[in-house]
């Protein structure tokens, strides 16, 4: 699967996450690509809105990891950037997270690319000097 997404502006976002979650059901790891201010931590809030999240969604930077619950599950939101190395991953038991059978949303997922032994989806964003987005995904095994 690689599919490319548009989106215009942010009002878009809601049904371009049911679209996204509708066509991406192989997995539930997805790893965010793109500079800063492409927009990763804007469709993680709206995907876990459409996953039936309604607290705050906020980029866990400094905690690494933010759990959200929802009815009898947990999504896993994680910001990566501040990671030297694959062992600092395994610290903070980047692994139970990884196969927990729970989303998880990704970014700044270079460090633990290598501990990924299931699918996921790869979500590379880039942005125009407008609002544009585009989203590509791509399934990885």
């Amino acid at each position: 699967m690689n599919k490319e997404y548009i989106s215009h502006n942010i009002d878009d976002l809601p049904l371009l996450a049911i679209e996204i979650l509708k066509d991406c059901d192989a997995s539930k790891i997805f790893v965010f690509y793109g500079n800063l201010g492409a927009g990763k931590t804007t469709l993680i809030k709206t995907l876990c809105y459409q996953l039936g999240y309604r607290g705050e969604v906020t980029s866990p930077t400094f905690s690494l990891v933010n759990q959200y619950k929802v009815e009898g599950a947990d999504i896993y939101h994680m910001d990566l950037y501040r990671l030297k190395d694959e062992d600092e991953a395994l610290e903070i038991g980047i692994e139970e997270y990884l196969y927990s059978g729970a989303f998880c949303f990704i970014e700044w997922p270079q460090v633990i690319i290598s501990l990924l032994d299931e699918a996921y989806y790869k979500v590379s964003m880039e942005t125009s000097e407008s609002e544009i987005r585009k989203i590509n995904i791509e399934l990885s095994q």
